[in-house]
């Protein structure tokens, strides 16, 4: 992996952390500062959610609590999948429940930075390994 492809994969999962942390999640403005006005998810619950559903009730979601639960991601893996695109693939645990994870995250100009345009997460039954 080349220099820039790093740099790409590093900036896309240091905010899909970033989402994952309370103070973010509970914030409006660091939401709209990671989201994609594009952005589009397929929840673990089914549920789909558009940027407005998220930024409007992301405060409210599982693990935006400070202090509370938060979503503990392992296993994180970044490729760069053409300049300006990047996709995640982890799992994640929150309250003994785990989810796989995919992310797709876009950089339309260095103004903006890179955000999140897409994810999904899929529920792991207890008993698959």
């Amino acid at each position: 992996m080349t220099d820039g492809e790093q740099e790409a994969v590093r900036a896309a999962v240091e905010g899909e952390l970033g989402l994952m942390d309370p103070a973010v999640r509970s914030s409006r403005a660091g939401t709209t500062r990671l989201l994609d006005p594009e952005f589009v998810e397929v929840g673990a619950s089914g549920r789909r959610y558009t940027y407005e559903d998220m930024v409007a009730e992301l405060a409210e979601h599982p693990g935006s609590a400070e202090g509370g639960p938060v979503h503990e991601p392992s296993d994180i893996v970044g490729v760069l999948l053409a300049p300006g695109l990047v996709h995640l693939t982890y799992e994640t645990c929150f309250e003994g429940r785990r989810a796989r994870r995919s992310s797709l995250w876009r950089r339309r100009d260095e103004e903006t930075g890179w955000r999140m345009y897409y994810h999904q997460g899929t529920p792991v039954p207890p008993e698959v390994p």
